[in-house]
């Protein structure tokens, strides 16, 4: 059979300059052994729903989901409003009623970079190729929870973030020295990030 099972992206002229925003949910493993599994599917379907619709809300548009981890891209010049969807993740996600109801407190980690991505739709589903997809999982995975660490990149694309500066990181296929910065603005600690 030569035909291809799913649409494949056509060529682009040029490279798309992007924020991409990834959050996960940490110890969703815990949760999937101790949870009934109707109760663990129907949390994780109102967890993705409201992390969708807080990045959105914030201008981003979902790629995809996996599980319980969600991408969303912005225009790279909008890196400021990526990092504050992503902060006010972490806050919807520690308020979602569902899960207290079940006995459960979620907490997430974000991995926000930037950079050139080229954009296409593969199974009638956008998707964004390019480095900076990979970026974004490599420091979700390096955060811990409650955190949200940002590339260089974004940093400089939003230099009025408020961030500290994180010890160097041996992140997976990027080298045993990357720089990265965590965002000191939390909706946990009652701030509010300012988007000009």
């Amino acid at each position: 059979m030569s035909d291809p099972l799913l649409p494949l992206p056509g060529p682009q002229a040029h490279a798309t300059p992007a924020c991409l925003v990834l959050v996960d949910l940490v110890g969703s493993t815990l949760m999937a052994q101790t949870l009934d599994l109707s109760s663990y599917m129907a949390l994780m379907q109102e967890f993705v729903q409201v992390m969708i619709l807080t990045l959105e809300a914030r201008g981003g548009q979902v790629l995809q989901h996996q599980g319980d981890a969600v991408l969303a891209w912005w225009p790279a010049a909008q890196g400021a409003q990526a990092c504050a969807a992503a902060q006010e993740a972490h806050g919807r996600a520690a308020r979602l009623a569902l899960a207290g109801h079940l006995g459960q407190r979620l907490r997430l980690r974000a991995g926000i970079s930037s950079g050139d991505v080229l954009m296409g739709v593969v199974g009638g589903q956008m998707s964004a190729y390019g480095l900076p997809v990979n970026y974004s999982r490599r420091l979700c995975d390096a955060a811990q929870a409650g955190q949200t660490l940002i590339c260089d990149d974004v940093k400089q694309w939003a230099p009025q973030l408020q961030t500290a500066p994180c010890p160097p990181l041996a992140l997976q296929g990027f080298g045993p020295r990357c720089t990265a910065h965590r965002l000191l603005d939390t909706p946990e600690s009652g701030a509010r990030m300012k988007v000009d």
